[in-house]
């Protein structure tokens, strides 16, 4: 069976297994050090706060939970976090000082036809030599679709203002 019990300090209710009672515990929103009730809260004698004695557990009808709001003298620290911007509506806000293009061999190869230097031209002519900051080659391995078979290639990579 559960206890179903309030901090003494900030009125925050709290639900404790009924093998923990005596236990002194700190509780999750105030960080006071409060011991656990027995089974009947009327006979538990709560830990005084530094700041005071302990304020009677507002009652409320049988069957009816009530919730309180804990009251400290310090800022509230929220428990839900607000989440991070995704990556790409981070780089839309933010002034884009450096980007990367990646161009694989085997992307610009069509059936007879080598077309690898044409695009990389055409994406370096795009960019303008003035905002190029680095060149890289790259080797890397795959899996070819058809054959099952592991196959080594290459690349560039292009490092550029943007």
């Amino acid at each position: 069976m559960d206890i179903v019990f309030h901090c003494p300090q900030c009125r925050q209710e709290l639900e404790a297994d009924s093998g923990a009672s005596g236990e002194q515990i700190s509780c999750p929103s105030c960080n006071a050090t409060i011991t656990i009730p027995t089974s009947d809260p009327s006979t538990a004698r709560p830990v005084a706060s530094p700041s005071g004695p302990p304020s009677p557990a507002p009652q409320s009808p049988p069957g009816e939970r009530t919730f309180a709001v804990p009251i400290t003298k310090e800022p509230v620290q929220p428990l839900i976090q607000r989440p991070l911007p995704p990556l790409e509506a981070a780089a839309r806000d933010t002034a884009r000082k450096m980007r990367i293009k990646t161009i694989r061999h085997s992307d610009c190869r069509e059936v007879g036809h080598d077309h690898f230097d044409t695009t990389v031209t055409e994406a370096l002519n795009k960019i303008g030599e003035e905002n190029i900051i680095n060149i890289s080659t790259l080797n890397y391995s795959y899996i070819e679709m058809g054959t099952q078979k592991l196959v080594t290639d290459y690349g560039v990579m292009i490092v550029y203002r943007g």
